[in-house]
């Protein structure tokens, strides 16, 4: 059974960085592709970075392009996104996706607060 598992999430200041994690187990498919979500209170769930497994990568959106990086480790099956001047609208709960074989996998999420 897939499973998705998000970490490092935290409380921290408006200019600092944060890497979260999502670790994939169980996935036997050589070709997925790896998202990370986010969804702040009264707000939709957004798209905020897409990497396949041949680490191609989407464009992010305007609003984290140029200080969010999505990245993979193959051997891992881990997904991580580099959070660097993190402001406070940033702050939502982030979730991993895994898209693979015409199925997905969403993690539980993990809490990003971004506060002074």
């Amino acid at each position: 059974q897939v499973q998705v598992m998000e970490s490092g999430g935290g409380l921290v200041q408006p200019g600092e960085s944060l890497r979260l994690s999502c670790a994939a187990s169980g996935v036997t498919s050589q070709s997925y592709d790896v998202s990370w979500w986010r969804q702040a209170p009264g707000r939709e769930r957004e798209l905020v970075a897409l990497m396949s497994s041949d680490h191609r990568v989407a464009n992010y959106p305007a609003s984290v392009r140029g200080r969010f990086t999505i990245s993979l480790d193959n051997t891992k099956t881990t997904a991580y996104l580099r959070m660097n001047n993190l402001k406070r609208e940033d702050t939502a709960v982030y979730y991993c996706k895994l898209a693979f074989s015409g199925r997905v996998r969403w993690g539980q999420g993990t809490q990003v607060t971004v506060s002074s």
